[in-house]
Parts: structure tokens; C-alpha cells; sequence
């Protein structure tokens, strides 16, 4: 079969289905085809194929991916939230093969140890996960702690485009504040600071990602005819037989797409497909995905699936229960002195084309954008500022643990918007990412009804928690930026539509301009001043795209649905193999931690069929 839009007759059973191509679906299935030519393995896709795909392969390009129009994405409306002004948050994820690997920002950003030893699980320690971590990488860079991998599929440089000089000089802000420049900030080391970043991209320049690391190869060597991907189908449920054992799965053509790639209403029916497996099914449909699989399946809390209609196969009551999110809000500033195409600007407005760009094989279509990536923690004084619950919390959860920073940040040069509604849409521009590393808020994620078309029960949960601490954390963040920000040689002025509404005759107001970094204060921000930035962080603060949490491991009297070796709790011949795995946050942009979870489920699956890994 190779890959197909349909399911060619006669493949209606095979030994091992995936429910899902992502990041994780991709890793899995290819090792298992690699390991064991004898058994059949079939990926299953909503999405199409990103085979060449330009927004995928292109690192420049990947906004495209976000665009309404893009058939890239999945975009998840969340319930308006009171805590966020009365919005419906969007969450989009990967919607075509290789997952949320084939269309993110590529940033390389790994975890801290701590993150993996808390989650507590056999197995899953760091030192039992770091040969999985070096064994998906080649990493391009210095490496003295041996850290890194050296001949995985997924490559990780910093040698593509990048903008040195707008480095440099945030780098050197930022020492001026007292944060450390660090070498390598992705060495699982402790270090608090920030580090010039690299990006999951070859070194022809191309994005790295599963589906054209991992799967692609073996679909065209001729040597794998046990391996099938079908994509543009749903996976609607798991089936099981009368022993609860997982038996196949059933399909149903996504509406999204029709025969010839055409988009069709959602209210169009197919017929539902079955095809068997006779050893396992793994659901690897990312922590968005495979929740609702699993539910209408019939595993899951049963007043959730009795009310939407599904009988119960096994009473899994944390099915979907505790989503959560990195808080993602975006701070843009006006830069002068950088050499035009050393940021993306041009690209991103229109006043380069594209295609020119793609036809002259224009070298800065090598790069992400982003180029700085940072780990921090407050002062005693910035943490007594923030209050006594403040205080309380981080005595409580990092006090003593202080390899784990409050916050992330990344930088990335390009405005992220509208640029004809900028003051000067020719101008270049930087944003600067803050995201939260360990929230507290969660949300949820169920079924409404029994099948793929049918609406979902989602809340994302942000600024919910006790004591508004999240929204604390982004306070923190929002004023860390902005001094290093405001004493960078590039720093010609805040973009105000991007920053928070101060009076004018504030001292917090936004500057629209240079400054004498040597003789620039501090900001003071009044009770009024901090009231204006939590009302604004509220109608602003979004998703970074790293969902997780799903479909934990742990126990299931705890809202566990996994067992250490990803077997769904009540059943047999089902496992779950990707983000919604993870039982606690990580402080890391996720898509290596998705990749880490592909590899090491990978390896339980062909231990557990027998199979060396």
C-alpha cells in the first residue's frame, strides 16, 4: 500500500494499527516496520501527507501553519472563560502527518531532570530516559557533558540563518540585568539565563520532523512493504472484543478533505471502515486527540460517556481530565540597526515573495526566527512582590529545587500579526515569547457525543488557579523582558498594540522610540499601573501549543490511565504513545519531549512483542 488517501481492499486486518501519525505515531511505527519485517503496521492520519509539503519543509515558513486557511492545523475552541475576559481560547495542533513536529515554531528547547523524576513512574526516570533523548537526535554543537545524540534521525543546529548581531545584543542587555549567557541551555544542566538557541532543522535546511525523518525513508526504499499509512481518515473509536481486548479500530473519511483534496461540509457522512488488529493498537493522536478516542471508545469517566452517549468498556474517570498549557503572551518592539534581511520581516509582510524566495533557494527560508531562548527565576524581591500566596507557592514548589525556572522565554525577529495595521508596516521588528513552565491552572478535554464530528467539552483552563499565581508568573515575565528588552542597541520602541494600555502620563507607558540604555531606570509600576498589565495579560495570554497531560500515567484511583508501560488501564492490547502520556509539566518547549516519549514507546512496544529493540 505505501501511503493512500483510501484503504486499498484487502487490508482490513493487520498486526499493529497507530491511531494517529504525529510526532510520536510516526516514531513508533517505523521503528516497529524497521524491527521486525514480519509484522504489518498501519498508521492512521486525519491529516494529509506532508510529503514536501512548503510551509512544512521550509523553517521560514512554518506561520503558514497557523494561517486560517492552512490544512495543516486542527483548531480546538475552548469555552469562553471569565478568567480571560469572556474569550474562547483556539488551540491548534498538527493536522497532517509528522503532527505538531511538522508544523511548529522548531524551537530546540529540552526539560530539566527533575521534570521526569517527579513524574514518579518505573521507567521513566532521567536517567533511564536520557539514551532515549540522545538516541532520536543528531545534535550539531559543542557537547562536553555528553548530553546530546550524535546519529539520531532528528537533527538539532545552530548552523542555518540566523541574526548574530540581534543576539549579540540581547545577549549582552540581558548580562547587563545580571542573567548568565549560557553555552548550551539544552544540556539537562541547572543553568538559569539565557542561550543563543538552535532549531530542529538538517543542515541542508529543512525542518526535522518525524514523518520525513522517520517514515518517508522507509515508505520509498522499496524494503519496507510492511509498513502502510493511510491518510485523511478519522479514527473514530477502538474496538474491543468480549474479553476487553482492543481488536481494530474504526475509520471514517475526514470531512475536511474529499477524494481529490477538496474540502467538503462538515455535515457530509461516510461509512465507517474497520480494519483489524491482530496484537496491538497504539492511539498516538497527541494530548488533543486521544482523549476523544479513547472516550468514544468507551473508556473513560462513565457519566461523561453515558451522557454522550457510549457504553463503558472500561471506567477510566481521567480520560481528559487534567489539560494543561505553557501560558504563551507575545511583546513586540521596533529595531533599527539590523541589517534588513536579518530579520523576517520582509517575508512575513509580503514585500518578499515567496516564491521567488523558494525558486532562488534563498538561504534565510533556513530559518525559525528564533534565535534566543531563555530559563529564569525571580529575586527574593521581585517574589515578595508579587504577594504572600505568591511567596507561598514557590517556597512550597521551587524554593528547593533550583534547577526549575518560573518562566521560559524565546525571541524571535519578525512581528507576529497584522502588519498593514502597524504604524510602519515596512519596519523590522522583534517578539519576544514568554511562556509559563510549570502552570497550575488545568482545564479538560471530553466527548459530547459518539462520533469524530461531534463537538468537544474543552476548557483550557488558563489564569483558573487559586490565588491568580499563573497570572503572577506572566507579571514577573512581562516587566524581566521589557528592561532587557528596552537596553538592547536594537531597541527603537514598544509596538503599543502589543503591549499593555498605561496612561500616558505613567511612568510604565509605552515608549514609542530609542533610549539611552546607560542612563534608563527602571520602570516603577503603580497599583493602577499593575491593574492595567493583569486586566491586559487576561485578554491576551494564548496557548504554546504544548498540551499535555491528558491520558496520564499513574494510577487510575488518581486520574491515571496508563500504566508505566502504556497500557490503558482496564483493557488489554491498547497503549497510548505520546504527549498526553506526561503526568507533570516540563520546562521545555515539548516537541522534544514528544519525540523522547515516541522513542521510549517504541521500545516498550517491541520488548513487550518480543522483538530487541
Amino acid at each position: 500500500m505505501g501511503l493512500s488517501n483510501q484503504l486499498p481492499k484487502g487490508l482490513d486486518e493487520v498486526d499493529i494499527i497507530v491511531a494517529g501519525g504525529g510526532t510520536a505515531g510516526c516514531i513508533v511505527a517505523s521503528r516497529i516496520a524497521e524491527a521486525d519485517p514480519n509484522l504489518s503496521v498501519l498508521v492512521v492520519e486525519g491529516g494529509k501527507d506532508n510529503y514536501n509539503v512548503e510551509s512544512v519543509v521550509y523553517p521560514a515558513l512554518f506561520l503558514e501553519n497557523l494561517a486560517p486557511t492552512t490544512t495543516t492545523a486542527n483548531f480546538h475552541v475552548a469555552k469562553a472563560s471569565k478568567s480571560l475576559l469572556g474569550r474562547e481560547s483556539i488551540v491548534p495542533t498538527g493536522g497532517t502527518l509528522g503532527g505538531g513536529s511538522s508544523i511548529n515554531f522548531m524551537l530546540y528547547n529540552r526539560a530539566r531532570p527533575i521534570d521526569f523524576d517527579q513524574w514518579g513512574q518505573p521507567g521513566w526516570s532521567y536517567k533511564e530516559l536520557l539514551p532515549f533523548a540522545k538516541k532520536l537526535e543528531t545534535f550539531h554543537g559543542e557537547d562536553p557533558k555528553d548530553t546530546h545524540g550524535k546519529s539520531g534521525k532528528i537533527h538539532a543546529t545552530y548552523d542555518n540563518f540566523r541574526s548574530e548581531a540581534s543576539q549579540d545584543a540581547f545577549l549582552e542587555a540581558a548580562r547587563k540585568r545580571g542573567y548568565a549567557t549560557i553555552p548550551d541551555l539544552q544540556d539537562f544542566g541547572p543553568d538559569m539565563g539565557f542561550s543563543r538557541s538552535a532549531s530542529w532543522t538538517s543542515p541542508d535546511g529543512r525542518r526535522s520532523d518525524t514523518a520525513h525523518r522517520y517514515l518517508h525513508p522507509l515508505l520509498r526504499d522499496g524494503k519496507h512493504p510492511n509498513l502502510h499509512v493511510l491518510v485523511k481518515h478519522n479514527v473514530e473509536r477502538v474496538l474491543f472484543d468480549s474479553n476487553k481486548r482492543a481488536s481494530g479500530v474504526e475509520l471514517s473519511i475526514n470531512p475536511r478533505f474529499a477524494a481529490n483534496g477538496v474540502a467538503v461540509p462538515e455535515s457530509a457522512t461516510s461509512p465507517t471502515i474497520q480494519v483489524r488488529a491482530r496484537k496491538l493498537v497504539v492511539v498516538s493522536a497527541g494530548a488533543m486527540g486521544t482523549p476523544p478516542v479513547l472516550e468514544r471508545s468507551g473508556v473513560g469517566n462513565p457519566e461523561i460517556l453515558k451522557k454522550a452517549g457510549v457504553d463503558v468498556v472500561s471506567a477510566v474517570p481521567g480520560v481528559g481530565h487534567d489539560y494543561q498549557d505553557h501560558n504563551l503572551t507575545l511583546f513586540s518592539y521596533k529595531a533599527k540597526g539590523i541589517p534588513p534581511e536579518k530579520t523576517n520581516d520582509a517575508l512575513m509582510s509580503g514585500r518578499k515573495d515567496r516564491n521567488a524566495a523558494i525558486a532562488s533557494k534563498d538561504f534565510a527560508l533556513t530559518w525559525n526566527t528564533c534565535d534566543i531562548i531563555g530559563k529564569t527565576r525571580p529575586s527574593d524581591k521581585e517574589i515578595d512582590a508579587l504577594g504572600p500566596e505568591f511567596r507561598a507557592a514557590w517556597d512550597r514548589d521551587f524554593k528547593d529545587y533550583p534547577e526549575r525556572p518560573l518562566m521560559l522565554f524565546g525571541m524571535l525577529g519578525m512581528f507576529i500579526g497584522d502588519y498593514s495595521a502597524l504604524p510602519d508596516p515596512e519596519g523590522q521588528y522583534f517578539t519576544i515569547g514568554d511562556y509559563t513552565a510549570y502552570p497550575y491552572a488545568r482545564g479538560h478535554l471530553h466527548i459530547t457525543g459518539p462520533k469524530a464530528k461531534d463537538p468537544l467539552d474543552f476548557d483550557v483552563g488558563f489564569f483558573d488557579d487559586p490565588h491568580d499565581i499563573d497570572l503572577k508568573k506572566q507579571v514577573y515575565a512581562y516587566k524581566t523582558q521589557r528592561e532587557i528588552v528596552r537596553r538592547t542597541a536594537w531597541f527603537s520602541g514598544e509596538v503599543a498594540a502589543t503591549h499593555p494600555p498605561f496612561a500616558k502620563n505613567s511612568k510604565a507607558a509605552i515608549i514609542d522610540g530609542p533610549v539611552n540604555a546607560d542612563t534608563l531606570e527602571d520602570v516603577v509600576y503603580t497599583a493602577e499601573d499593575d491593574a492595567v498589565l493583569e486586566k491586559w495579560l487576561r485578554g491576551v495570554v494564548a496557548t504554546t501549543w504544548h498540551s499535555l497531560g491528558t491520558a496520564k500515567m499513574g494510577d487510575v484511583n488518581k486520574n491515571g490511565v496508563l500504566d508505566p508501560r502504556l497500557n490503558v488501564h482496564g483493557v488489554t492490547g491498547l497503549k497510548v504513545v505520546d504527549l498526553s502520556v506526561a503526568p507533570g509539566n516540563v520546562a521545555c518547549n515539548t516537541n522534544s519531549v514528544a519525540l523522547m516519549i515516541g522513542e521510549k514507546g517504541a521500545d516498550i512496544i517491541l520488548k513487550d512483542l518480543g522483538i530487541a529493540a
